[in-house]
């Protein structure tokens, strides 16, 4: 084995074994660098490179140029890192998968052996993201749901299973075991890898890339990974580095302790308010420091999983202690742990840096004594609020103008106050806003049986909490905040308080070990007196799978126009994320959660005003229901390291629904013309050998003109599918009544619902129609309004190139690729945008779009644009340079012709190669076809 810098030694791995490992003290010896300065996060990134230098894939000069990383300018290089491992989520997971499958059909096409498509790397697939709460509340609602999640998606589930006897290296955890970060925290994760080579057994770094960008959740432990687009782990799959920047890393020095009654949410909510200030977008974030040895690891792997919150690539813990005691908590075998604490030790990053012993780009200091309880909200996970000013803010909320981000109600608004009734029986005409809501699945209330839903009789009014979950994996991995959170529970029951029927209660552990937990210290009976039943075992309300409201609830929130709110101990809350209908959303932790459904409404200060009243008619504040650090500490002892080893093991065993899906044999997926949710894509079509050439893109016109912070939920909705949409068309036409559709989210597998569901988030704001949300657009220059994709065909006849407008942070939220393979599919060259979150970035280059960036201060509103205009980008072709800058002509209806210099966000000499083969995907191709 290729050994240039000869550093591979040998290392004792414990229980009497002894492994290899390429060493950097070593590497240091030898003169290459100051590594022992170096972030730990830098030198796991500079191991994966000095193990896998073979002078193709990296270089000798990319070691060198890592090993002499400089923290305050750090060279403006690409970094290949070829990662251990990949993690999927079914909903990225599946595209992924139909990838991989017209790859093998377009290789066995070219007469060539369809399995020099695999993996090379291990994938694990973990189903987590289909399970909707549509029953709540009572004890059947785990099966109920779990039921309904087999019936919608089993198709999908097929494809799983081809995928799982086709290719060798592809794992899938099936539904009902877990959330995907969780379970890789808990079970996936072993801290150090190994391969057998004939020089010996080679020990390395578990390292990896995730296609959700809650990947970092993982850092936690100090395991180095990220999320990226499903294309890119394509490439990583296939055997490509994960190409990247060199960054910049933030170091964040942490003293002191939390105090008593500080949960681990108030000070993840703190820590992204406080990066997503410091710009820390696109920088690798590192924590040290004694107050960052104080966290247990749950508490660590809270903060870490919030890394897309504020904008981080990856916000890593090192190894410590702590970790290779969570490893044993969590049943790793003694061997595991052991090799992991010494191959750490072996390469001198074992233990938690303190203040001086490392350099990093820019150091900021947070005194964990200064956390105070808190939330995030109403509508991004940065917009911190400390408990006790929440009532005031709200209440601000509610009168400020909608342009400066409030609601814009007058007084007599204010007041308004909603009765409604719940009966059994529901009746009525189907609800249409239930039809559009934006869910990764269905949300008609009127599929359910009546029994979903409770009986209540109550007024609604601004600021009425509706939903209230204990959700998402952020949270559920920590097991002091769940049972906080039981204990509350356990208070509020014993005192004789409930919840109002109108809050709509659920707890979705992302593990079945949190189940075990709570059940044996007896809190999940209190948790299910106060409605808090389990639901199921998915991300379900962070990622918009909160289920139907009541129709008379829903009916009463439309009619007369209130702002009511959802509590969840989630990472996401963006605008109609949760549920449509509810406008206000509050991240916190698990026991506020079931504080604030006890309380019923967002606008009160739980520091000073009582939550309600007990049996006796007395008032019971906030404090009297609070866990105590040592009511948690005692539970704790509860957790069994056999519990996981028992509930990690023989999945197919513990799940009858999933065995009983059949699924198709072969190398080859038998595609299906008929089905609706997988297809062939288009994206091999006409292959060929040759790359395409880069040229000027001339006389574009604007498919839309979008403002700031548009998401990847706006661009390519999970939810569900109306049926006067394009998409809904198409599936009538093929056969599929409405009540069938399902959902976006779950169609990702067909390219053809797909695009005519890019743009179709039923609160996008395209600004060339003012006033107007949805995926509509004005077709130029016969002015007439469209749906995008209408739209969007009619210019592909004409063989009009198009673009997109957009303003900062474009494409932010989740990893989600069909954002970028829908904008492609639609005809759009080229998004000129204010600035980009990291991964769409990546993803719209992946496509083979070119991702342009508007000089500081020039946006559309600067540059006057409403859609009438037609752009060129001039200067673009076969030696275009990352960064650099290109002229952008505006040919306006009248007036002269304007142009702005904009920067080309091809950031790095390998995206050139994509950009030019037309993507990632094509690129691999060729590589392996040739």
């Amino acid at each position: 084995m290729r050994d240039p810098f000869q550093t591979l030694e040998k290392f004792d791995v414990g229980q009497g074994r002894e492994g290899l490992f390429y060493s950097l003290p070593a590497l240091e010896k030898r003169g290459v660098g100051k590594i022992s300065r170096l972030p730990i996060s830098i030198r796991i990134v500079l191991e994966s490179l000095l193990r896998n230098c073979d002078g193709r894939k990296v270089s000798e000069d990319d070691v060198k140029t890592l090993a002499n990383w400089n923290a305050k300018s750090p060279a403006p290089a690409e970094v290949p890192f070829v990662v251990a491992r990949i993690v999927l989520q079914d909903f990225t997971g599946v595209p992924l998968l139909v990838d991989l499958a017209a790859m093998r059909s377009t290789v066995q096409r070219a007469q060539r052996d369809p399995k020099l498509i695999e993996p090379l790397v291990p994938v694990d697939l973990v189903v987590d993201h289909s399970v909707q709460v549509d029953f709540y509340g009572t004890p059947q609602a785990l099966q109920q749901n779990l039921d309904m999640e087999f019936k919608r998606n089993r198709e999908r589930y097929q494809a799983l299973k081809w995928g799982q006897q086709a290719f060798k290296t592809f794992g899938v955890v099936p539904p009902g075991i877990g959330i995907v970060h969780q379970v890789n925290l808990e079970y996936l994760a072993k801290g150090v890898l190994s391969s057998s080579t004939k020089e010996g057994e080679v020990f390395y770094p578990d390292t990896l890339v995730g296609t959700d960008s809650h990947t970092t959740m993982i850092n936690g432990l100090g395991v180095v990974g990220w999320g990226v687009g499903g294309i890119e782990a394509e490439a990583g799959m296939l055997g490509q580095p994960v190409y990247f920047l060199t960054p910049e890393v933030v170091g964040v020095h942490l003293t002191g302790q939390l105090k008593e009654g500080i949960t681990a949410t108030d000070l993840a909510l703190h820590v992204t308010q406080m990066l997503r200030a410091a710009k820390v977008v696109g920088k690798f974030v590192e924590f040290y420091g004694k107050g960052a040895a104080s966290l247990s690891l749950p508490d660590r792997a809270t903060i870490a999983n919030m890394a897309p919150e504020y904008g981080a690539t990856m916000a890593f813990f090192p190894v410590d202690a702590e970790s290779i005691a969570y490893l044993r908590a969590t049943g790793r075998t003694e061997a595991q742990t052991a090799a992991f604490e010494n191959y750490f030790k072996a390469q001198k990053m074992f233990g938690m840096p303190d203040r001086g012993d490392l350099d990093y780009s820019v150091d900021v200091s947070l005194d964990l004594s200064s956390i105070e309880p808190s939330v995030a909200g109403p509508k991004r996970p940065q917009d911190h609020i400390a408990l006790s000013k929440l009532k005031d803010t709200f209440q601000t909320l509610l009168i400020q103008p909608i342009s400066e981000g409030g609601y814009g109600k007058n007084e007599q608004e204010l007041a308004r106050v909603a009765q409604y009734k719940v009966q059994r029986r529901l009746n009525g005409p189907k609800n249409d806003l239930e039809m559009v809501d934006d869910h990764p699945t269905p949300d008609s209330a009127e599929k359910l049986p009546s029994s979903a839903f409770p009986e209540s009789h109550s007024q609604l009014r601004h600021g009425s909490v509706l939903i209230a979950a204990i959700t998402s994996c952020t949270n559920t991995s920590n097991p002091s905040v769940m049972l906080g959170a039981g204990i509350l529970a356990k208070k509020a029951a014993l005192r004789g308080m409930r919840i109002d029927p109108s809050v709509k209660t659920s707890l979705a552990p992302g593990s079945r070990v949190v189940k075990d937990y709570l059940e044996r210290t007896g809190l999940q009976t209190y948790l299910d007196q106060l409605g808090f039943n389990i639901v199921g075992y998915g991300c379900t309300t962070c990622i918009g799978n909160s289920g139907p409201l009541n129709p008379e609830i829903e009916n009463a929130i439309n009619t007369n126009d209130l702002i009511t709110a959802s509590v969840l101990s989630g990472n996401r809350n963006f605008e109609a994320r949760i549920h449509q209908s509810i406008r206000a959303n509050f991240l916190m932790s698990p026991p506020l959660v079931v504080a604030f459904a006890l309380a019923g409404r967002i606008d009160i200060d739980l520091t000073q005003e009582p939550i309600g009243k007990d049996k006796d008619g007395t008032n019971v504040y906030l404090k009297d229901l609070w866990p105590s650090g040592e009511e948690i500490k005692k539970e704790l002892s509860t957790l069994n390291p056999a519990v996981f080893r028992k509930l990690y093991t023989d999945f197919a065993s513990q799940n009858p629904k999933w065995n009983e899906i059949e699924s198709s044999l072969g190398e080859v997926y038998q595609w299906d013309p008929q089905s609706t949710y997988i297809q062939e894509p288009p994206f091999f079509e006409n292959f060929s050998m040759e790359p395409g050439t880069i040229s000027e893109i001339r006389d574009a016109r604007a498919l839309g003109i979008f403002g700031d912070s548009v998401t990847t939920d706006h661009i390519s909705p999970a939810g569900a599918i109306k049926a006067s949409s394009p998409a809904g068309k198409y599936l009538v036409e093929n056969g599929v009544s409405p009540a069938d559709f399902n959902s976006y989210g779950s169609r990702r597998g067909n390219d053809r619902i797909m695009t005519r569901g890019t743009f179709a988030n039923v609160r996008i704001k395209n600004l060339m129609l003012p006033g107007v949300e949805g995926g509509v657009t004005i077709k130029y220059p016969e002015g007439k309004q469209e749906s995008i994709y209408d739209a969007a065909m009619a210019y592909k006849k004409e063989g009009t190139p198009l673009v997109i407008i957009a303003g900062q942070e474009y494409g932010t939220g989740s990893s989600r690729d069909w954002a970028a393979k829908g904008t492609r599919l639609l005809g759009v060259r080229a998004v000129i945008a204010a600035s980009y979150e990291r991964i769409h970035r990546s993803n719209l280059v992946g496509m083979g779009v070119l991702p342009l960036q508007f000089p500081e201060g020039v946006t559309a509103q600067t540059l006057k644009l409403d859609g009438t205009e037609q752009f060129s980008i001039l200067g673009l072709d076969g030696n275009v340079r990352p960064g650099q800058n290109l002229p952008l002509q505006i040919k306006r209806k009248e007036g002269p012709a304007q142009s702005v210099e904009v920067k080309v966000r091809i950031d790095t000499p390998i995206e050139v190669d994509y950009y030019r083969h037309g993507g990632i995907l094509p690129f691999v191709l060729r590589q392996l076809l040739a």
